[in-house]
């Protein structure tokens, strides 16, 4: 399995199976892409970028994703909360299929979205991998 979809699919199904981050966003409510037919809130994996990083004889590779947290009101305190959950559970990620050497939360962003005033989060985290 490439290690972007290793990597993903762990980070998807610990976000899924959290019962405190489904009560923010409802069942069902991570996306690879914003859902035509679905209402915030919902948690969509906008960029996930890797570049391999070898050393001593190793393959590993560095990982970054950009996910963006969106509440269903002007509220960047309820952006955030949902952020939070994202966050902690995607640093506790242990994918079975690559070796997750370093967890990192290297930003948070807010803003209340004009088109639809909706606030959201976007958060960037980084990982390595062997």
């Amino acid at each position: 399995m490439h290690p972007i979809a290793a990597l993903q699919a762990a980070l998807v199904t610990a976000l899924e199976s959290d019962a405190a981050l489904a009560a923010l966003i409802g069942a069902g409510g991570i996306f690879d892409a914003p859902p035509r037919q679905r209402q915030a809130p919902y948690v969509v994996i906008d960029r996930h970028d890797m570049r391999q990083r070898d050393g001593d004889e190793t393959p590993g590779q560095e990982h970054r994703l950009l996910l963006h947290c969106w509440s269903d009101q002007p509220s960047r305190k309820a952006a955030l909360a949902i952020a939070e959950r994202v966050v902690a559970l995607a640093l506790a990620v242990a994918p079975s299929a690559l070796a997750v050497t370093h967890a990192g939360h290297v930003r948070t962003e807010t803003m209340i979205d004009k088109a639809t005033g909706q606030a959201r989060a976007a958060v960037l985290l980084r990982f390595l991998s062997e």
